[in-house]
């Protein structure tokens, strides 16, 4: 009994230990008199000498009367998150805003695209979809459209959330907002993975880039979007919103992004169409409450199959935006025309087919044990596992097709969706074979940025990348110091068929873009399910720049080919985003 008296003491002594109390908050650094704060852009797991990370900022901090040499490198750009967090601190002095560049000269179609944003905002409209085709400079475009809403609601905050990778994207963006000028505004450039960093301010317009990005209503990224879009707020609440993609999504029901403009156009409060703790079901329930084809299955609401019902849908839904006068949404497409794409079928050796037939073989049997056994996980391992292996299998076709483009004087911008088995091992090939490689794939791997201009600038005529979105590879841009890119003709090939038309289109438009013609290619391998699958994507990828589900019925034959049409479409179409 003494000894249980004891224990039992023992562990109520140790509760505030283990509880403990909590540490204060580490005040911010007081600049004193001739002193300011500086933020510093520290690389993640670099220590630099003088300075000090301070978690209420979650940034590195300097307090001095000037920056010190050493630490000049690490001082953010203008537009930067960085550097607003900087004026925030220093209200009293901030750093000046630099004078536009000029080095920019819009195009007449994109001072009509500001126009057309600015007279939707100007009739009291919440939100905007720029759907232009990739290349016909959208960026442009919205950065003087949100110039314009400033200007006619007297804003004063500007937040551009933009695609990955941000080594490239971010600076694009602040280059093109140098270049034209940001009107008397503040902007801040971030990409959709530090959303979290930018929740708790406030914004008067907010530019969503590649805004497909937004289409899964689960995710922690549209918790705070909709938080600082003020998504569920009334019409006249909420700050102006650009929405920019040239693929919007693969159906109706990826759209909840534009709910908030679906909502104003009909004439209904944001809680016909909204639900804090269930977006998507609300989204979807709106949807068909007004006339859309929602079916309801084992994976919630999903879009009819019937493909007179299907067109009807997407005239609907794109007459709700693109009718309304002032227009809520714009789509034009690429004056130089569409992409030219075709399949490429490779000739697998004895050997090659024969392993090929073994990892088919295998991927029959898993899926069929996954679907037996309704786990979504195996069959989406399985798939990614099959995918994998057959891209590896022809590693050496691509090579040697790549090497015949770059002696034929062009440059390749070859697409992959998997790094171990697809872009280590094309890269490393191609290089062994004296081909300077650019390589824009694996998470901090490689300086993305100057990865992109070698390749931009010819010093190496091939570019192997991951990204799907948010690049520009073609031919003659107009780069950073004024200088041109190289003026070879780009072709591009995808070393593994996308399944996702938003992601194949957005691929393609890397290249095939501002007036530049380039042939896509799409590889696969002759006389096998990859044949059936490639000639599906060359039929449906151009399908994909339609406003909603231009690539659906694609993506279900897909489904049905490789067996995985039990499977959520989310297996198909994840890419990402």
């Amino acid at each position: 009994m003494a000894s249980s008296r004891r224990s039992s003491a023992r562990r109520r002594s140790a509760s505030p230990r283990r509880g403990g109390t909590r540490r204060p908050a580490q005040p911010l650094p007081a600049a004193g008199s001739g002193e300011r704060v500086w933020v510093l852009d520290v690389p993640y797991g670099t220590q630099v000498d003088g300075a000090t990370w301070h978690p209420a900022v979650k940034t590195h901090l300097f307090v001095g009367r000037a920056l010190p040499p050493h630490l000049a490198a690490y001082s953010p750009g203008a537009y930067t998150l960085g550097r607003f967090i900087e004026n925030s601190l220093n209200p009293d002095d901030p750093t000046p805003s630099p004078e536009p560049t000029g080095t920019l000269e819009p195009r007449r179609i994109q001072f009509e695209a500001a126009d057309a944003i600015a007279e939707r905002a100007a009739a009291g409209g919440r939100q905007f979809l720029l759907a232009d085709e990739p290349g016909v400079g959208k960026t442009i475009s919205a950065v003087l459209g949100a110039t314009a809403v400033g200007d006619l609601r007297g804003a004063r905050r500007v937040l551009v959330v933009a695609d990955r990778p941000a080594a490239i994207t971010i600076g694009h963006w602040c280059r093109t907002i140098g270049a034209l000028g940001d009107g008397g505004l503040e902007w801040v450039v971030i990409t959709w993975d530090r959303l979290e960093k930018v929740k708790d301010h406030t914004w008067d317009v907010i530019i969503a880039d590649e805004a497909h990005a937004l289409r899964r209503t689960t995710t922690k990224r549209w918790k705070h979007w909709a938080r600082i879009s003020g998504h569920g707020r009334p019409h006249d609440k909420a700050p102006f919103v650009i929405a920019t993609t040239a693929t919007p999504g693969h159906t109706p029901l990826e759209l909840p992004y534009l709910a908030p403009a679906y909502a104003q156009v009909l004439g209904e409060p944001m809680r016909e169409w909204t639900s804090a703790t269930q977006p998507g079901a609300a989204f979807a329930s709106a949807l068909e409450r007004h006339g859309v084809g929602v079916e309801h299955g084992r994976y919630g609401a999903t879009w009819t199959t019937d493909p007179a019902r299907r067109a009807s849908d997407l005239k609907l839904v794109r007459g709700w935006l693109a009718d309304e006068r002032p227009a809520a949404m714009l789509h034009r497409a690429a004056p130089w025309g569409p992409v030219p794409i075709s399949g490429m079928p490779v000739a697998l050796t004895p050997t090659e087919r024969t392993a090929y037939e073994a990892e088919w073989g295998e991927f029959c049997r898993e899926m069929d044990i996954a679907r037996r056994g309704r786990s979504v996980a195996k069959g989406r391992s399985a798939l990614l596992r099959f995918r994998q292996k057959a891209g590896l299998i022809r590693v050496d076709s691509t090579v040697a097709w790549i090497a015949q483009q770059v002696q034929a004087e062009r440059q390749v911008a070859c697409s992959v969706e998997f790094v171990a088995t697809a872009a280590d091992p094309i890269a490393d090939r191609l290089r062994d074979s004296g081909i300077e490689v650019a390589s824009i794939y694996g998470r901090d791997r490689f300086d993305v940025e100057a990865e992109r201009l070698r390749f931009q600038t010819g010093q190496a005529k091939v570019c192997v990348f991951t990204t799907v979105a948010s690049i520009s590879l073609h031919a003659g841009e107009t780069l950073p110091d004024g200088h041109q890119a190289s003026t070879e003709p780009r072709v591009g090939v995808f070393h593994q068929a996308r399944f996702s038309g938003i992601a194949g289109r957005q691929v393609t438009g890397r290249t095939h873009r501002d007036h530049q013609v380039s042939p896509w290619h799409i590889a696969y391998a002759e006389g096998t399910v990859e044949e059936q699958v490639g000639k599906v994507m060359v039929e449906r990828i151009a399908a994909a720049s339609d406003t909603a589900g231009g690539d659906t019925t694609g993506l279900a034959e897909l489904a049905q080919l490789l067996g995985a049409d039990w499977l959520p479409a989310a297996a198909l179409t994840d890419d990402g985003a």
